[in-house]
């Protein structure tokens, strides 16, 4: 059985291309964050995987390559919007070239035995006409498309000069209508036609499809090389004229506060999961755990640099007396605390507190696993064993 595997396929483009692949006779491996539109699928010769280009499961993306059964790979996931520069947080830049560049990366990478195997193997990514020119007020969407369209010509070289008959296809379409990724609505009718060519391109072994390149951007990019910045000033006029400019917050500040004593599996359960509710987690450590009338083994500098070292968290600093003072500098959106908190008059004056800040507090159901106070007791009784 032939298959093959799309990576952002339950919406948008994606999803059309998934249509496509499975018409053609490809059980198609469905790979994203949800299941998005993935109804609108009528056949069932698919299967759908969470998968997080922010926490890349490696080994997931490994048992795909493994599987001599994959035949083709077409990555559609991406982000991005039309917003000054000024309007950026670093953590969304870093959202941006993570799912738009660095991810695709590493998984083209662990495809890349197959990519340059002497059987036929059909690779696509999608790039973005952003990337060829230009791209004021999208310069960080622009940037993420540029660096990835300019890997994918160069790893071409390296196929063609090995002698490799495979390809990667760079698809780089402007906007088009039918996608979610423009704010409306899935519609594959609308979408239909673009996949069909997506898909004739991809097994065809082409390097590059821009989508009505002859009826427009063959003169756009003419255009733009013959006068860059005469061109950047048009485009930027255009899109403040065109009112598509988003200059909104786009990244949700997450924060959470713990003694942190003991590092434990149960710790980095709630750093994840906090990190999945938020784009930028900050994490205050408390200096000493006399808060809870506990005292601590590690000390207050190691704590804070082992939290420091964890994946999920962006930033760590001393905790604020109360989580409410935190606010006051940190000006976070979400507040992540245990459910047995829930309740509590320190969390109902919390409550009370945030109530015209539009700050949510996220009670994390308690769940059975480790803790540091099992770890604290088994110290204490074993030293107890051994001085007596």
């Amino acid at each position: 059985m032939k298959k093959a595997v799309v990576i952002g396929g339950s919406n948008g483009i994606g999803l059309a291309i998934s249509r496509q692949l499975i018409e053609k006779g490809y059980y198609t491996e469905i790979l994203d964050r949800n299941e998005g539109d993935i109804h609108l699928l009528t056949s069932e010769s698919y299967h759908y995987t969470y998968c997080d280009l922010l926490d890349l499961d490696m080994d997931l993306i490994q048992s795909f390559a493994d599987d001599r059964d994959v035949k083709a790979l077409m990555i559609t996931a991406g982000i991005g919007r039309v917003a000054e520069f000024e309007y950026f947080h670093p953590a969304e830049i870093q959202k941006t070239f993570e799912i738009n560049v660095v991810s695709i990366i590493k998984i083209l990478r662990i495809f890349y035995e197959r990519i340059q195997d002497e059987n036929d193997f059909y690779t696509g990514v999608m790039g973005s006409i952003a990337g060829w020119m230009s791209s004021p007020c999208a310069a960080v969407y622009a940037g993420s498309k540029a660096g990835l369209i300019r890997f994918v010509e160069s790893v071409n070289i390296e196929l063609e000069a090995k002698g490799s008959q495979n390809r990667i296809l760079d698809v780089s379409p402007a906007s088009f209508k039918g996608s979610r990724f423009y704010g409306g609505e899935n519609q594959m009718e609308q979408l239909e036609g673009l996949a069909v060519e997506i898909v004739k391109h991809l097994f065809s072994r082409d390097t590059r499809y821009i989508p009505q390149y002859e009826e427009i951007f063959q003169n756009v990019l003419e255009n733009y090389h013959t006068d860059p910045h005469a061109y950047g000033l048009h485009s930027y006029r255009y899109k403040m004229e065109s009112d598509r400019i988003d200059n909104h917050k786009r990244v949700i500040i997450g924060y959470l506060s713990g003694t942190f004593d003991l590092f434990h599996v149960g710790h980095l359960n709630l750093l994840r999961r906090a990190k999945q509710h938020c784009d930028y987690l900050i994490v205050g450590v408390h200096r000493s755990g006399s808060w809870k009338g506990k005292e601590t083994f590690i000390p207050f500098e190691e704590r804070m640099a082992i939290v420091g070292a964890c994946q999920y968290v962006d930033k760590v600093t001393e905790s604020f007396t109360e989580d409410s003072d935190a606010w006051d500098k940190w000006h976070y959106d979400r507040l992540f605390v245990g459910s047995d908190y829930k309740g509590t008059p320190r969390f109902q004056r919390y409550e009370e507190y945030f109530k015209d800040k539009n700050v949510e507090i996220v009670y994390f159901p308690y769940t059975q696993s480790t803790n540091s106070t099992q770890i604290r007791n088994l110290i204490i009784q074993k030293n107890k064993k051994e001085s007596s």
